[in-house]
């Protein structure tokens, strides 16, 4: 009958479990069998340094940690040796990065996985873990929205740069023209032509004709016939 004391260690280990599979966005499970000592150290080193945290648990008590939780279909392939992988940030950290160090020593193999509280079989995981990291899918799609807003600040660069020339400026100048059709100053020139002032000389026109009868009267002056009377007085 166990003690106490290894019921309260048990039970430390599965509330432990328990609660690493809640916070994890990301878990995978592994058959280590094969791997050596140095390899195993060289592969929690790499694990680490990904933020991912790796143990090796009792099939037995990860089943009693995930019995009735959303995780719980993890049990049925918890059968032989078992390693845990838990990634807290990056649900994907975990497959990849395993992924990478099964190629590498050509041991090991995945059981299962889960991400975002998906579970997947090993070909599953197998598939999850050539998706590119987060930094990398975020760094890819700030790249495809900055590019056409970078070739629209190098459009707007390039008109600025000719306006520093004097090049664009000239042309909006052109454009500007229009203005001109918009002083219809000059063309209220027709209001002083219908004014004209050359059309007013009739006026004295009138006037010189008035006094050109009067200057064909003098005719009157011409009463030299009357001188013809003299004889009269011979």
């Amino acid at each position: 009958m166990p003690s106490q004391e290894n019921i309260k260690v048990k039970q430390a280990i599965i509330d432990e479990i328990g609660g690493k599979m809640e916070k994890a966005n990301g878990v995978v499970v592994i058959d280590y069998i094969g791997i050596s000592v140095d390899q195993a150290n060289a592969m929690r080193v790499k694990l680490r340094d990904a933020g991912i945290d790796y143990k090796v648990y009792k099939n037995t008590l990860v089943k009693r940690a995930i019995d009735g939780t959303p995780n719980a279909g993890l049990a049925d392939v918890l059968d032989g040796p078992s390693a845990f992988a838990f990634g807290y940030e990056d649900g994907i950290a975990p497959a990849r990065v395993i992924d990478g160090i099964i190629k590498e020593f050509k041991k090991m193999e995945f059981k299962a996985g889960l991400v975002e509280g998906v579970l997947y079989d090993a070909d599953g995981i197998k598939q999850i873990a050539t998706i590119p990291g987060r930094d990398v899918l975020i760094a890819r799609f700030l790249g495809s929205i900055q590019s056409p807003v970078g070739k629209l600040v190098r459009t707007f660069k390039a008109i600025a740069d000719d306006r520093d020339d004097g090049t664009a400026a000239e042309a909006p100048a052109e454009e500007a023209a229009p203005v001109e059709e918009a002083a219809p100053a000059e063309e209220a020139a027709p209001a002083e032509e219908a004014a004209p002032v050359e059309e007013a000389v009739p006026a004295e026109a009138e006037a010189a004709a008035e006094e050109a009868p009067a200057e064909e009267e003098a005719p009157a002056e011409e009463e030299a016939p009357a001188a013809e009377e003299a004889p009269e007085e011979e």
